[in-house]
């Protein structure tokens, strides 16, 4: 057999045939033990953090004024699109893999490669950063109750004086690790509780801010007109990101072809509806240029004289980053698994536990790498690169749909993403338009983690790939 060229090694397509065998026949099999409440919560758990905490007040403040309601509606629009491709491809193609394996079966294994490394930026960084909130959530609420934390225990150094180590960051992602490693069921449910926490403690913002609401506060209601709602929709666009986390369960649920696009439209339309409302309630109880950013429902219930409120909030933030870093470090997992599985990286990351049937040895590296990252390192200034990243896999998930359409139109599409050719060129231009509001540096970041990425694949990757050696046998075979 002759030798493939390097443009054919870089564009072999892994068929989706292929990649529903895989997930079908792999030795062990992940257990599958979700149901569309379970993804729902799944999406509500990655969707929801310390975003609808801050971001809403920054929006109104700086940008939108009481139309970050609008700002919210557009954001959920750019979302929506996307979430529409990724409930095809779910659907269609339930394995482990998201936007990786998706890419794979429509652009061929370099674009494929590329997007599972920038998926590992992605879920790693984001982990490392939640982490790290996390922490200073809790030093926060502790010392509200007079218990005072060491900083050379409190701190990673470089983020405070005295910072030797983030214990707490250290500590939380450790035992969502555990958590992680036993099983899915136990992950779920435990994802089930801290959701309903932050879903009772957004209800009590809505529900007790209502009847502090002034209607004079939401006048002018876009003080900076339609270019101050498109500024903040940019800014609150990163309280949505998640949702594409549900499609890295896909082989651990019961029924996917249903259940997958369920969850993810049905986390995204929770999450919208909930976003609107405590905007509106935020720019309904303050005017919206008094907001204080840095903290902006708790100190609107403070200034109401609710204190209470204000503590419950913080606890809703603690809970709400906590089901954020389970969703992370399980969709880490799961894409570390898919990509070992096809042989683009070592085979020990897609060995299944006997008993708790779980990707065991990827849940407790990622664990590991995560949780030495946040307790040793000032992450947060790098957290953008966890954004665009996200927005780089959904451009290409939108691109996907529309390829597959040309390539394999007769494959049985359990769910239909209406308007093609529309909805995919919507969703690459509103992710587009996010990427360039990022700050340059961002985007040095993210281009030296692809040459990284690339220098792996190249030296390692294309010589191990599952495809390749079905291509091999296959050549061998027609020979005879």
């Amino acid at each position: 057999m002759e030798n493939p060229t390097l443009k054919h090694q870089m564009l072999r397509r892994k068929s989706v045939a292929t990649l529903m065998s895989d997930a079908e026949t792999h030795s062990g099999g992940l257990k599958r033990a979700l149901g569309a409440l379970d993804l729902t919560l799944l999406g509500i758990g990655a969707i929801v953090g310390a975003g609808i905490f801050v971001l809403t007040g920054v929006a109104a403040a700086r940008y939108s004024g009481p139309a970050v309601t609008l700002s919210f509606v557009v954001s959920g629009f750019a979302c929506a699109m996307a979430a529409l491709c990724y409930a095809e491809f779910a659907a269609m193609i339930p394995v482990a893999g998201s936007a990786y394996s998706y890419s794979y079966a429509t652009m061929g294994e370099l674009v494929g490669w590329i997007i599972g490394w920038d998926l590992v930026l992605e879920y790693a960084v984001g982990a490392a950063a939640v982490a790290v909130g996390w922490s200073g959530y809790l030093h926060t609420i502790l010392k509200g109750v007079g218990i005072n934390l060491p900083d050379v225990i409190s701190r990673a150094p470089g983020a405070g004086s005295g910072g030797v180590i983030d214990l707490p960051a250290l500590l939380i992602v450790l035992i969502i690790t555990s958590v992680l490693y036993i099983g899915i069921s136990e992950s779920a449910r435990l994802n089930s509780i801290i959701v309903g926490i932050k879903l009772f403690v957004i209800g009590v913002v809505i529900v007790v801010g209502a009847f502090y609401v002034r209607p004079a506060n939401w006048s002018p209601f876009a003080p900076m007109g339609w270019s101050g709602v498109m500024k903040g929709a940019a800014v609150i666009f990163f309280a949505y990101i998640g949702f594409d986390a549900v499609s890295t369960a896909a082989e651990e649920v019961v029924n996917p072809n249903r259940d997958l696009p369920l969850g993810i439209l049905g986390s995204l339309f929770v999450c919208t509806a909930l976003y609107i409302l405590v905007a509106a309630v935020l720019t309904g109880m303050v005017p919206a240029h008094t907001i204080d950013m840095k903290a902006p429902l708790a100190s609107a219930f403070f200034l109401r004289g609710l204190n209470f409120v204000s503590g419950v909030i913080s606890l809703g933030a603690v809970a709400g980053l906590t089901s954020v870093l389970l969703v992370l470090l399980l969709g880490q997992s799961r894409i570390f698994f898919a990509m070992s599985r096809d042989g683009l990286l070592p085979r020990v990351f897609s060995r299944i536990h006997p008993t708790y049937r779980t990707p065991y040895i990827p849940t407790v590296l990622t664990g590991v790498a995560v949780g030495v990252t946040s307790a040793l390192l000032p992450i947060q200034e790098i957290a953008e690169l966890a954004n665009i990243g996200t927005l780089f896999a959904f451009v290409l998930v939108c691109f996907g749909v529309w390829i597959l359409r040309n390539l394999e139109p007769e494959l049985r599409r359990p769910f239909h993403t209406p308007l093609v050719p529309l909805v995919p060129i919507l969703g690459v231009v509103c992710c587009l338009y996010l990427m360039s509001s990022l700050p340059m540096v961002t985007w040095i970041r993210f281009v030296l983690w692809l040459v990284i990425g690339l220098a792996i694949y190249f030296s390692y990757g294309r010589f191990h790939s599952r495809v390749a050696g079905i291509e091999e046998s296959e050549s061998a075979a027609s020979a005879l």
